[in-house]
């Protein structure tokens, strides 16, 4: 039996597809490589190069390689692109997870984990949030995350699929072994953003608005690092083997660093100054959004072990380093 990665050479996609093979299992990954690179995915992983939205590619991967699980990470993620495309969004993030969990019920697919967002909540106030807040978003981003939650619901009810959807807060780090991390170009995470600016591959970078009622005016989130993330998975999909029920449970410490404490953590870190500017708000951004994970920590068994932002920085930057190198001999 394999699990279906899909959108497995992006950035937490691919951390995932190393996570599965290290604990033993066999992976095969759809990715059309829009936003993704194949030289991310593990070499011991199957890459197939397509859509998700092809219900015949995704039929034949189902059938030949015996897919059980389906961990679903392919999507479109940037919640200001989302205010100026929203049909892209919709398209990619909705009709396109619809028709995924069509061919999970047709091939009889018994588990299905679902990567969603804390966009899902929108306005909140400063106290972490608990699953059983009222979802209410504000971008076509979480709105098309939420849609997709509802229809797994849906769908488990009708045909007996049993899901996770698992609701990431600030997804930052990479690898600590150097395998894979954040690759994408131009990339618009604090963490990447500012690791990039340090290096010197950005000239300087934007703070977007320093007026929210946050303790220095800048917002704040919980920072969490992508293994302990993937880890998170992992135990989600044991935990439906194990007969486990259908679960929404929020991944995040529980804890907020503002836009400037990132900054201040990546010039302590890395041991230089770097530009920053200061800037308007964007559409979309909440003052404050931090998770109460005791769900997942309670029914996951999941203990976070990298829960230290200058943790996360020091590896976010030494993948910035590896992948200058990367990127030097792809361009050769």
């Amino acid at each position: 039996m394999s699990v279906l990665v899909t959108g497995g050479a992006g950035y937490i996609g691919s951390h995932m597809v190393w996570e599965l093979l290290d604990a033993g299992e066999q992976v095969v990954v759809v990715d059309r490589l829009s936003t993704g690179f194949d030289w991310a995915v593990a070499p011991e992983a199957t890459l197939v190069t397509g859509d998700i939205g092809d219900d015949a590619l995704i039929d034949t991967v189902i059938r030949e390689h015996e897919v059980d699980s389906v961990i679903h990470f392919a999507g479109s993620v940037i919640v200001p692109e989302s205010y100026a495309n929203p049909l892209v969004y919709y398209e990619n993030n909705t009709c396109k997870t619809r028709s995924l969990i069509d061919a999970a019920v047709r091939g009889t697919v018994r588990n299905f984990i679902f990567s969603s967002t804390a966009a899902v909540y929108g306005a909140v106030g400063l106290e972490p949030l608990r699953e059983d807040t009222r979802p209410a978003p504000e971008s076509p981003y979480g709105l098309s995350k939420l849609m997709s939650e509802w229809m797994l619901r849906d769908a488990a009810a009708a045909h007996g699929l049993r899901y996770t959807a698992l609701r990431y807060f600030n997804v930052a780090g990479a690898d600590p072994h150097g395998r894979t991390g954040q690759s994408t170009s131009g990339a618009t995470h604090l963490i990447k953003v500012a690791s990039e600016t340090a290096l010197g591959k950005r000239s300087g970078m934007k703070v977007f608005g320093t007026d929210y009622a946050t303790p220095d005016g800048t917002c704040v989130r919980d920072y969490i690092h992508v293994s302990d993330l993937v880890a998170a998975h992992r135990l989600a999909l044991q935990r439906l083997r194990d007969g486990g029920g259908n679960l929404v449970a929020n991944c995040g410490y529980g804890r907020g660093y503002s836009v400037l404490d990132v900054v201040e953590s990546v010039r302590r870190v890395h041991g230089r100054d770097f530009e920053v500017t200061m800037d308007a708000r964007r559409p979309g951004d909440q003052p404050s959004v931090i998770a109460d994970a005791g769900l997942a920590r309670r029914e996951l068994g999941w203990v976070p072990v990298r829960d230290d932002l200058d943790a996360i920085v020091g590896d976010a930057l030494a993948w910035e380093r590896m992948l200058s190198g990367k990127n030097s001999v792809h361009r050769a």
